[in-house]
């Protein structure tokens, strides 16, 4: 694999709220948590639990603004975790073609077999 998983990375994305947070921030370019908890099923106090979460991860990155804070996603780390998710994937496709090519070795095998 070319990149490092990073679990605490995955830990973070793994949960389907900070999924729908990630893409809600995107989507808006940035948002407080008060806008984001207008959007979820869920309070504004989780959703700033939510938010730290991805912020001790570097998913977002934070500016005050105002009483609030505003949150956007960070462009590097989220490129980081499509690499990772990308190496992973390589990995797993490699490790299937080689489990087929054997398959089909022993299915030839069993074929040419006299009986």
């Amino acid at each position: 694999m070319t990149a490092a998983i990073d679990d605490d990375l995955w830990s973070a994305i793994g949960d389907p709220t900070r999924r729908r947070m990630l893409d809600l921030l995107l989507t808006d370019g940035g948002g407080t948590a008060t806008t984001l908890s207008e959007q979820l099923p869920v309070t504004r106090q989780a959703v700033a639990k939510h938010l730290g979460v991805l912020d001790r991860v570097g998913l977002v990155h934070v500016t005050p603004s105002g009483r609030e804070m505003r949150y956007q996603v960070d462009d590097a780390q989220l490129a980081r975790a499509v690499a990772q998710l990308a190496a992973v994937g390589a990995t797993w496709d490699a490790r299937l073609q080689r489990i087929k090519r054997l398959a089909e070795a022993i299915a030839r095998a069993k074929d040419n077999k006299p009986t």
